[in-house]
C-alpha cells in the first residue's frame, strides 16, 4: 500500500514523502480501515510519538496523521463493538503508525461508527478537533449555561469547533483572532470579538472560562481574567501563570468513543460544522504539511473514495 512516511527528524516537513509501505497488522482489539479521508495536526512532525515508540525506540519510518474517516476491512482478535464494512471515525493511536496511508490499524475503542449520511471528509476534520474541543469544554473547564468563555484562536480547527459547543451549552461566547477572522468568529454565534492585533486583552473582563489554542504569552496574560472558581485551560502548553482562586489546566485529547458519538449526533443533525479548508491528495501531504502553504481551515487528505 501506498503511504506518507516519515524519515528524519531534522527534516522536518523535507523529510515527508509517499512510499510503498507493507499492509498493517491488526492486533489483539485492533481494526484494520480502509482510510478514506485523513487528516493531521500541522505540528506533529515536532512530538516525540511521532518518532519513538511507547518505549523510546526508533520507529522511523514512521506515518503520521491520526484523524481517520473510512472502512473496517477487518478485525483483529478479539475485537468487539464494531463489524466488517462499517463506517468509522476516530483518532490513531500517537506512538503507531497513523492515518495518511491507505491502510491503517487502529484501536478498536478510538472509533465510532459513522452513518452514511456523514461523509468522509467533514468526519475527518472533525476527530481530533471535536473531542479536543468537547473535553476541554466539559470535562476540564466543565462549563454550564450562563458562564462566560473567551475562546482565543476561534477560527482555527479546535476554536472554532468549541465556540459551536459552548453556544449549544448556553454559554456567553468571546472569540479571539486576528482581523480578518471577526467575521468568521461572529458567524460561529460568539457575543464578542476580541482582535489580538487591536484590541486590548485586558478590556475583556472576568470570565469564568479562557480556552486557549495559542500559548505564550497570550495565555501568561489570560490568566488574571479568570474569576474564582473558573478554569484557564488550554492545549498549547502548560499555564505558567496561575488564576487566582481558579484551575489551571494543560491536556492533550483522548481517544473516546462516547465523545465521538456526541460529535457525530451534533454533525448528523447540523449543530455542528467543522471549518473546511483544502482538500488534498497522499501525494500532496508534503506541501500542505508546509506551513507557508496552508490556507485558512482545517486541512483534508482524501485517500480513498472520499465522499
Amino acid at each position: 500500500m501506498q503511504a506518507i512516511v516519515a524519515t528524519d527528524r531534522a527534516a522536518g516537513v523535507g523529510g515527508l514523502s509517499l512510499a510503498d509501505v507493507p499492509y498493517p497488522i491488526a492486533a489483539e482489539n485492533d481494526v484494520i480501515v480502509e482510510v478514506h479521508a485523513a487528516g493531521f495536526t500541522p505540528g506533529e512532525l515536532d512530538w516525540p510519538a511521532t518518532w519513538t515508540d511507547r518505549a523510546g525506540r526508533d520507529r522511523t519510518p514512521s506515518i503520521p496523521g491520526h484523524e481517520v474517516s473510512g472502512v473496517v476491512v477487518e478485525l483483529g482478535y478479539g475485537t468487539t463493538g464494531l463489524s466488517m464494512g462499517q463506517r468509522v471515525f476516530g483518532i490513531t493511536d500517537w506512538a503507531r503508525n497513523g492515518s495518511l496511508a491507505e491502510y491503517v490499524a487502529v484501536e478498536a475503542r478510538n472509533l465510532a461508527p459513522l452513518p452514511a449520511d456523514i461523509d468522509h471528509v467533514v468526519a475527518a476534520a472533525s476527530a481530533i478537533s471535536g473531542l479536543t474541543a468537547w473535553q476541554g469544554l466539559f470535562d476540564h473547564a466543565r462549563l454550564v449555561a450562563g458562564q462566560t468563555i473567551l475562546v482565543h484562536g476561534a477560527a482555527g480547527a479546535v476554536g472554532s469547533i468549541a465556540l459551536q459547543l459552548a453556544r449549544e451549552a448556553g454559554a456567553r461566547l468571546i472569540g479571539s483572532g486576528r482581523t480578518e477572522h471577526r467575521d468568521t468568529v461572529l458567524g460561529l454565534g460568539a457575543d464578542g470579538f476580541l482582535d489580538l492585533q487591536q484590541d486590548r486583552l485586558e478590556d475583556v473582563g472576568q470570565v469564568d472560562v479562557v480556552f486557549d489554542v495559542i500559548g505564550g504569552e497570550l495565555l501568561d496574560r489570560s490568566a488574571p481574567l479568570v474569576r474564582s472558581g473558573g478554569a484557564l485551560v488550554s492545549i498549547a502548553e502548560p499555564p505558567r501563570v496561575q488564576p487566582e482562586h481558579a484551575r489551571a489546566i494543560f491536556f492533550v485529547v483522548e481517544p473516546d468513543r462516547s465523545g465521538l458519538s456526541a460529535i457525530e449526533r451534533r454533525l448528523r443533525d447540523g449543530r455542528l460544522r467543522p471549518l473546511l479548508g483544502a482538500t488534498c491528495s497522499l501525494a500532496q501531504v508534503p506541501t500542505a504539511f508546509d506551513p507557508a502553504r496552508r490556507g485558512h481551515g482545517k486541512t483534508v487528505v482524501a485517500v480513498i473514495g472520499a465522499d
